[in-house]
């Protein structure tokens, strides 16, 4: 597998510019940086496409995959069947474990358990996530990225569940082994959900600490072009600081304009009918042009550059480019 694709997915280049590969994990790893990016029409197509792949470790590592983008646009039934194929999938004890990432079948089967429980979550079955969460966790070691997301899970579990002092301990855990691994994408998510339990916490002390996570978060996401943690971020920002809630909430509407500018048809739909985005971040039709820049979003030319080029390289800044894309 490709390194460069490595550090783009799991490490410190996560707004790397990738391109599809002969090799089908480099086309998997491609997806998962096209995801955190909100590139959803790419990953789809060539996730997709690695459903059947022979390698039956892949093909529910891409099924997982999907299953996130869809739970990321609020489509949790959707990504409860996609993550249950992906259990499924795994019937072949032949492989072996060991890779530094989770490529492998103990990570796919942290990966395909986390995810039905974060689909349980956001259907409302917290009794059924807390035992998919232990049956994760009784996984063993399943490397640095399972333990990240398992705490992810937990602590957005226990913060549903009014659980906010369960919630902080799982949520700094998160941060420290993502900072441990170098996973730039992975330590913004531990912060964002940190920053959410800080929150729920209540106090002074602790919603401070709160918006200066979040604030840091949504900088770098927006440096990164990583448009899926710009508006839940925002989100919660507009809830820490009220004076300037307008405009967070602007900042939100034009990151999921763009994301949902590039997603595939059924993506735009489950948006459009979860519970999970608020109507007011939706706008009828496709966003402007006009509209996206008034919300701080700009076009960058087309990125034909090879991979391990970054933003900053394209001239992007700290723009988010927000472009027609093909599946």
């Amino acid at each position: 597998m490709s390194d460069a694709l490595r550090a783009a997915a799991f490490g410190d280049q996560p707004d790397a510019v990738v391109t599809t590969s002969a090799h089908t994990r480099d086309r998997w790893l491609a997806a998962v940086v096209l995801g955190g990016q909100g590139r959803y029409a790419t990953a789809a197509a060539i996730l997709t496409d690695l459903f059947r792949d022979p390698d039956t470790v892949l093909a529910s590592l891409a099924l997982s995959t999907l299953a996130s983008h869809r739970r990321q646009v609020g489509g949790h039934e959707v990504a409860r069947r996609l993550d249950a194929a992906a259990l499924a999938r795994l019937t072949d004890s032949s492989h072996g474990d060991g890779d530094r990432d989770g490529i492998d079948l103990l990570g796919a089967r942290s990966d395909a358990l986390l995810g039905l429980a974060a689909d349980a979550l956001g259907t409302g079955r917290l009794s059924t996530a807390r035992r998919l969460i232990s049956a994760a966790d009784g996984l063993g070691d399943v490397g640095w990225r399972g333990q990240v997301r398992l705490r992810w899970v937990r602590a957005e579990v226990e913060l549903a569940g009014g659980n906010p002092e369960v919630a902080l301990p799982n949520a700094e855990a998160a941060l420290r082994r993502a900072r441990a691994a170098g996973a730039a994408r992975h330590v913004a998510k531990s912060e964002m959900v940190l920053s959410a339990a800080l929150t729920a916490c209540g106090g002074v002390t602790e919603r401070g600490r709160a918006a200066k996570l979040a604030a840091g978060v949504v900088d770098r996401a927006i440096e990164y072009g990583l448009l899926p943690l710009v508006w839940p971020c925002s989100l919660l920002l507009a809830d820490l600081e009220p004076e300037r809630a307008d405009d967070h909430r602007r900042r939100a509407a034009g990151a999921l304009h763009c994301v949902l500018r590039r997603a595939d048809p059924i993506a735009r739909r489950l948006a459009a009918s979860s519970p999970w985005v608020p109507n007011t971040l939706l706008a009828p039709g496709e966003p402007t042009e006009g509209s996206i820049r008034a919300n701080s979003f700009t076009e960058l030319p087309p990125d034909r550059v090879k991979v391990g080029a970054k933003a900053s390289d394209r001239g992007g800044g700290t723009s988010l480019g927000c472009r027609k894309e093909s599946p």
